[in-house]
Formats: C-alpha cells, sequence, structure tokens
C-alpha cells in the first residue's frame, strides 16, 4: 500500500459508542433533540457539523412553530438549488412525531420553474396562499425582499441554511435583510451552519443582533464520538515543488475512496489548463481503459489490473457533467461502495455533497476560506459501514526563490498553517475552564483519572459522552456579563480565529526566536480581544482573553504529547486528552501565567519543520525576518498598560535589566514610550 507522506497536524480518535445515530422516540437524533429543546426561541442559532441532521432537525422546530406556536408560514432559504432536496417531503409521523413535513411542489422554487410571472412572484403568491411551507434560495429571497419589503413576511419562520453564507458587510444583501427583520421584530429565525466562520474575517452578525439568539452547538467531537465505524480523523499537510500532478501520488491511496479538489485557475498552484492536469492525475493513476456509457466515469487499470472508477466534475461539456453528476446523485447507488472510486472536482462536490463513503479529502493549494475547508472535511466524515479510517490533506506548493511572488507563497504557507490550527481547535473535545480555589471540587460526570480528584491541585476531569473538559486553572478570571459569559460558552472558536489569522501573531510566533510568548498571549490576543469587543469591560475582556488562550494553549500541548511518537505516529486511542492531563499533572501548577507563558505557535513549527524542506523553512523565515519591525507604539502602550498592572502587583515597574524576558518586554515598551514623548516635546 502507499505510504502516506501528509503529515498529520493533528489525528483525533472516538470512542465509536454509536450515540450520534440513535434515536428517541419521536425520531429524533441527539443533535435534533437538543435543538428541539429550544424550539420555543424567536431566534436560534443552531451550529453542528455537516452530516449531523440540520435539515431535519429545521424541519421539527418548524412543523411545531406552524402547529403549536402560531406562526403562519415558514420559508426556508437555501444557497443553491441542489440543497433544496435536503428538505423534500419527510413522513415523521412514522418515526413517532406528531407531523409530517410535506412541501407542496410548487413551493419547492428550488426544483419548481417559479409560478405567477418567476419565481420572486411565486414568493408572493405562496404568502397569500394556504400553504404554510416554502423552499427557495438565498438569492430568491433577497430580491422577494427588495421587492416586497421586509413587513409582509410578519409572523413567518424564515429558516437560513448555510448561515455562514450571511455577513454583516453592508455589500451583503441577506446579512443586511437580517438586521431589518430583529429590527422589526415580528418574524421568527432559525439559522444553521455547519461552520460559523468566514474566510474574509467579517462577522456573520453584527454583535448587537447576534445577542438576540440562542445557540444550540453540536461539537464535531460529540458527532464523530458517536459514529458506529469512523474511529480516526487525520488532519495535515503535504508540500510539494515543481507541478502537483507529479506529486500527486505521494500522498494518494487510489485504494481509499477520495475527493480530489483540484486548484482554482486563478491560483499559483494551478497549470492554467485543468482539462490536462484531470488528464494526468488519471495517467498517473493507471491505464485508461474508456468511459463507462452508463454513468459516464473514466474507467482506469491499475497496475494490480483493479478497474478504478473516476468521476470528473471538471470537464466543462455540460452533457458529459451533468451525466457523471447526475449518476453520482442517483438514490440507489447510495449504499453501494464501488459505484465510485475517485471525484476530481473543481468548484464542486463542496458544501451539501453527500457521498458516504469518502475516506480521503485530498485539495490542493490553500484555500482562502475556512468555512470551505470545513466543508470539504465535511465530506470524508460521513459515517460508512468499514470505514474506520478518514483524512483531509491539504496539498501546498513550497515556496521558491526563483518566484517572483515568493511573498505571496509564504502567505498561503501561514494561512494554510492557521486553517490547520483552527481545525484542530474545530475537532477537540470542548473546554469548560474555571478558577482553582479552596471552594473547588469535582464536577458530576466528569472522569478525573487515575487517583480521581485531587483536592491540593489543579484538576482536569472528562465527560467522554459530551466531550467536554472541566479545567481548574490557578489564577483565571472569570466573565461576569452575560454577554462576556456566552463568548466564553459559544464564541472562543471564533476569538482564536481572529488570532491566529492575525498575520503579525503567526509570523512572529513561528519565526521570531527573540519573541517572548505573552507579547502575543497577552498583548496580541489582548488587543484583538478588545477590538471584537470594545462594548465590554476591561475585566471582560481580560477573561475572555485568558480562556481563548487557555485553550488554543492546551490543545496545542495536548498535540505536543500526541505527536511525541516516532514520525510524527500519533498515541493511543485518547493522545489528545492524555495530553491535556498529562500537562496539567506534569507542571508544578495549572495557573494562568504559565498559560501564558506558551509560545501557541510551537507545536506548529515542529510540524512544519517536519513537512517543508529545510531550504524553503529558511527562505520563509528570511521573507518575513526582512519586514520584521521590533515595536509599534500601539504595541508599546499595550506593554505599558501591562506594565502598570505588573506595578500594582510587585511595587515596582518592570526592569530593562530582568532576567525574566517578559519583564524585560514590559520595560522595553515603557522605555519606546518615553523615547516618543521626549521626542515630541523637543520637537
Amino acid at each position: 500500500m502507499t505510504q502516506h507522506k501528509s503529515v498529520p497536524s493533528v489525528s483525533v480518535n472516538y470512542a465509536q459508542n454509536g450515540g450520534a445515530k440513535k434515536s428517541n422516540e419521536l425520531g429524533m437524533r441527539v443533535m435534533q433533540e437538543r435543538a428541539f429543546e429550544k424550539r420555543g426561541e424567536q431566534y436560534l442559532l443552531i451550529k453542528s457539523p455537516p452530516a449531523s441532521g440540520k435539515s431535519r432537525a429545521l424541519m421539527f422546530i418548524a412543523l411545531d412553530k406552524l402547529n403549536s406556536q402560531g406562526v403562519d408560514k415558514a420559508i426556508v432559504v437555501v444557497p443553491e438549488k441542489s440543497i433544496g432536496s435536503s428538505f423534500n417531503d419527510e413522513p415523521l409521523t412514522k418515526y413517532g412525531f406528531y407531523w409530517d413535513w410535506q412541501v407542496e411542489p410548487k413551493w419547492n422554487l428550488c426544483n419548481a420553474p417559479g409560478e405567477d410571472g418567476g419565481k420572486v412572484n411565486s414568493v408572493k403568491a405562496f404568502l397569500d396562499s394556504e400553504d404554510q411551507v416554502l423552499v427557495c434560495t438565498h438569492s430568491t429571497f433577497r430580491f422577494a425582499v427588495d421587492r416586497y419589503g421586509v413587513g409582509v413576511f410578519d409572523n413567518c419562520l424564515i429558516a437560513v441554511d448555510e448561515f455562514h453564507h450571511v455577513s454583516a458587510n453592508p455589500d451583503n444583501k441577506l446579512g443586511a435583510h437580517l438586521g431589518q427583520f430583529i429590527a422589526r421584530d415580528k418574524v421568527h429565525i432559525v439559522a444553521m451552519t455547519g461552520s460559523y466562520f468566514r474566510g474574509d474575517a467579517v462577522a456573520v452578525l453584527n454583535p448587537e443582533d447576534e445577542a438576540n439568539f440562542d445557540t444550540v452547538t453540536y461539537t464535531y467531537y460529540e458527532q464523530l464520538n458517536g459514529y458506529e465505524h469512523l474511529k480516526r480523523l487525520d488532519i495535515g499537510y503535504y508540500f510539494y515543488s515543481g507541478s502537483y500532478a507529479d506529486s500527486i501520488l505521494e500522498v494518494l491511496d487510489p485504494s481509499e475512496k477520495t475527493i480530489i479538489h483540484i486548484p482554482n485557475v486563478n491560483s499559483r498552484e494551478s497549470t492554467k489548463d485543468k482539462h490536462k492536469e484531470v488528464e494526468h492525475i488519471i495517467e498517473e493513476l493507471g491505464e485508461w481503459k474508456g468511459i463507462d456509457p452508463d454513468t459516464g466515469f473514466h474507467l482506469v487499470a491499475r497496475e494490480d489490473r483493479k478497474i478504478l472508477r473516476i468521476a470528473d466534475l471538471v470537464d466543462d461539456d455540460p452533457a458529459k457533467r451533468d451525466k457523471v453528476s447526475a449518476a453520482l446523485k442517483r438514490p440507489e447507488e447510495k449504499n453501494n461502495r464501488d459505484h465510485v472510486d475517485i471525484i476530481i472536482a473543481l468548484g464542486m462536490a463542496k458544501e451539501g455533497f453527500d457521498w458516504i463513503w469518502c475516506e480521503h479529502a485530498l485539495t490542493i493549494g490553500y484555500r482562502a476560506s475556512l468555512t470551505e475547508i470545513i466543508q470539504i472535511i465535511g465530506r470524508a466524515t460521513r459515517d460508512a459501514e468499514g470505514k474506520t479510517h478518514a483524512r483531509f490533506t491539504n496539498l501546498i506548493a513550497e515556496p521558491d526563490a526563483s518566484e517572483e511572488a515568493v511573498t505571496d507563497a509564504v502567505n498561503d504557507t501561514l494561512k494554510a498553517i492557521a486553517a490547520s490550527l483552527l481545525m484542530e481547535q474545530v475537532l477537540a473535545p470542548k473546554f469548560n475552564f474555571t478558577p482553582k480555589n479552596a471552594a473547588s471540587g469535582p464536577v458530576e460526570g466528569f472522569d478525573y483519572g487515575e487517583g480521581g480528584y485531587d483536592p491540593n491541585k489543579e484538576n482536569v476531569g472528562f465527560n467522554e459522552e459530551t466531550g467536554q473538559f472541566q479545567i481548574e486553572i490557578k489564577g483565571l478570571a472569570e466573565p461576569k456579563s452575560n454577554d462576556a459569559q456566552r463568548i466564553v460558552q459559544e464564541d472562543l472558536n471564533e476569538v482564536i480565529t481572529a488570532f491566529v489569522q492575525d498575520k503579525t501573531a503567526l509570523e512572529r510566533g513561528l519565526f521570531d526566536e527573540e519573541m517572548v510568548p505573552e507579547e502575543l498571549t497577552q498583548v496580541r490576543m489582548g488587543k484583538i480581544v478588545k477590538d471584537r469587543y470594545p462594548e465590554l469591560d476591561e475585566e471582560d475582556q481580560e477573561a475572555i482573553r485568558q480562556h481563548a488562550i487557555a485553550a488554543l494553549n492546551l490543545t496545542q500541548k495536548a498535540k505536543e504529547f500526541a505527536n511525541s511518537g516516532d514520525e510524527g505516529e500519533l498515541g493511543g486511542n485518547t493522545a489528545l486528552i492524555d495530553g491535556v492531563r498529562k500537562f496539567a499533572m506534569d507542571v508544578r501548577e495549572l495557573d494562568i501565567d504559565l498559560i501564558d507563558r506558551i509560545n501557541p505557535f510551537g507545536e506548529a513549527y515542529a510540524i512544519l519543520a517536519k513537512a517543508m524542506s529545510e531550504e524553503s523553512l529558511k527562505q520563509v523565515a528570511a521573507v518575513i525576518a526582512a519586514k520584521r519591525v521590533n515595536l509599534t507604539p500601539e504595541e508599546a502602550r499595550d506593554l505599558a498598560k501591562r506594565a502598570l498592572k505588573f506595578k500594582q502587583e510587585r511595587g515596582r515597574l518592570p526592569a530593562l535589566d530582568s532576567a525574566d524576558a517578559w519583564e524585560k518586554r514590559m520595560a522595553e515598551g515603557v522605555a519606546y514610550l518615553a523615547r516618543m514623548k521626549a521626542e515630541a516635546a523637543n520637537g
């Protein structure tokens, strides 16, 4: 079998307890039951991974609102027509629910041509009719709101699927419309997403609008832990030089069911001829034997004579591509593992694409959107009989000194590392942090490991069923306001996203040997929290900062332990969980100062050094070093604020000659400001 050369940045093993697939007496799985408990909320946000059953969760909630809460109509809004099929009729009473989900064919505007003079007119015709459920695309809904205003939708439920397509950006019409609906306060809204991230770093909603939503969160960890078959997921990247098509077999195992996403023609990884790239991949895999007349799949004989069935979704010929696409969607083939072996796609086979047998999502080139990466990984995280292992590999071009665009190449490399760090947070169990004090004690339902709970030190408890940690940290600040508590409970990953995508933090954390970790963990993360939540007071901002850096650094420490085996092979079945416990046990005390002294990017650098050639690594470091600024006025002010806190605690200002690197850096910040003042005074 082919030796996998991708370097796993994280590998998470799951318990296979089957819980994610069990249904209650109403026919609801765990996530759906959790969402249904909040069916009375006017504004509800469901954050749950691909394939966790969000569409059906919406059906349960919508039917209750229509039949028990006095809501007149439900309008389901999806980003593209193909996803409309997720909301076809469902006989829910057959599984124990009170009502069936039914959509009149003419009101599923993803399929129907639209009556009454077009789809936008059909929306108004539906509102004037006696029927209760409409399904349409985001664009149809946007045009309908533009034409008829928000008032005509009073007392309707607006359900927005794939909510990450919305943005608070004024140019995003759907985001602006949702803001208007919330301001009018006459509709119910259910928003659903497998990823609340946006690659453009624009918030999905304005904070004041988002505060209206009650959130249901179902984590990747819970979902995968509750599967019956899939027990391990690897996320990694592999650097190549030259043409990617020549390196692809170093990471592609033809015996694995694989979706290959080739690069966009405008990206640096593209050869600018997508058809030749597909031909080359097919040639690398074996001898072409023609095309199956029934499906349109390429038939390719491997060296062992096994015939690979390869679906090409890159071909521009509409007749050919539509035939292949239709063959992939045949309902009768859904459970047939041998229907297709490899799918090659460019813009397709991402969001809403369901192929349960996919074991490897192989993506060439950096993807600018974290949401897109999560959607692609979601193609491989379906549960299927005999499928125990899945992986996502990002094949990335090494920076080449001869390229004019070497800086762009370095930026892409850094972005890929940031995406990898974020996926680790998404896949890890959920952290609940609590201050360690005299009143601390064990929390019911949590396993505190060998020896149980120790009242004399900081403890780490884990609940395998819910996939949650309970971690005591000495000196931890607690959020006081309701908003800050919600952010700590629900949105830490949003804060971590902003931090690891911060170029300065990432560059310095990876390549600045003189960098003091607190400059990142306290100053840089502190600035990000302050900019993101300016309405919160300093105490709440500091509590959020501490919780976010603790979540990031504990995951990194756990990964360091998990990756400590030979050649990056990972530890036992509970490597990440054991890693958090081992780190907590190995330190004298787990306090926030200790966590702040960890470089959040240290383990990422160790993996990068293993994945990239030494020459390329030196080159990346040189590009970054060439533009390094020692200190900016803003950073100096932040350091001076920390120095004042230091003075309040120690009774003296930080010293420039201190042996402690962080104290010395704070003193440099104070000295820098003093120099600026003196220079200003001297004109």
